[in-house]
């Protein structure tokens, strides 16, 4: 068993301005989208971007809930390997062909999960919480390691005292439409590996070994893009 890789490319808006005017022609105000014409589906759901594309998606399911959490405790606690691996030095320097800096898209990573808290606590996942900046008292990325692993330890609790009895297939509210509380579990676990993946890329261009690298049993069934820059 293995990943199951989504097969698109991605535009990067912040280095195609004709791409970004297109997008506003369509109405669109927030990224990854994908048009077809006139038509376009926020493509935050594969799912969603596989039936606007007519993928056929046959015979493909979703992971159990108690699968997915697992899977994300094991990428989170690989995220917080590697940023005890990184130096504060590039806490400022930014991911190729895009203004983040590796603070942002590390923050960002723990920021994936505590979305889904949000959700599965009633609450609505909205793009302006997922972008969140990193506040200003962590300067190090040890320091985001240790607030990355309250947020662990804030899912494990939450699936240990409810997330059993949770009705996974119910709709939850998001930026981008109703979906069931299972897709944004699935959601949050291959974004968040999408993410490790890149932290991966950025260890190999310093020469640094990952301290235990994702493998099979971390992303094995995910939909994750065949990219690392995507997502």
């Amino acid at each position: 068993m293995s990943a199951r890789a989504v097969d698109f490319k991605s535009i990067n808006i912040a280095a195609d301005p004709d791409g970004l005017a297109a997008l506003y022609q369509l109405g669109v105000r927030t990224v990854p989208v994908v048009a077809k014409g006139e038509r376009y589906v926020i493509g935050q759901s594969l799912r969603e971007v596989g039936a606007f594309l007519g993928l056929d998606e046959e015979g493909v399911s979703i992971l159990p809930p108690g699968e997915l959490v697992q899977r994300l405790d094991w990428i989170l606690a690989a995220a917080q390997r590697y940023l005890h691996q990184l130096p504060d030095s590039q806490m400022l320097a930014e991911l190729p062909g895009r203004p983040r800096s590796y603070r942002m898209l590390t923050y960002h990573i723990f920021q994936i999960t505590r979305g889904f808290l949000v959700v599965a606590g009633g609450g609505e996942l909205t793009h302006e919480f997922l972008g969140l900046p990193a506040p200003d008292d962590l300067v190090s990325f040890a320091d985001i390691a240790h607030d990355g692993e309250n947020t662990r330890q804030d899912l494990l609790a939450w699936w240990a005292a409810a997330g059993q009895g949770v009705d996974f297939e119910a709709p939850v509210s998001t930026y981008y439409g109703p979906q069931s509380l299972h897709d944004i579990l699935e959601r949050t676990a291959w974004h968040t590996a999408q993410h490790v993946r890149q932290m991966l890329f950025i260890l190999d261009g310093m020469a640094i070994t990952p301290d235990g690298p994702v493998t099979e049993r971390e992303l094995a069934g995910l939909p994750l893009p065949t990219e690392v820059w995507d997502g």
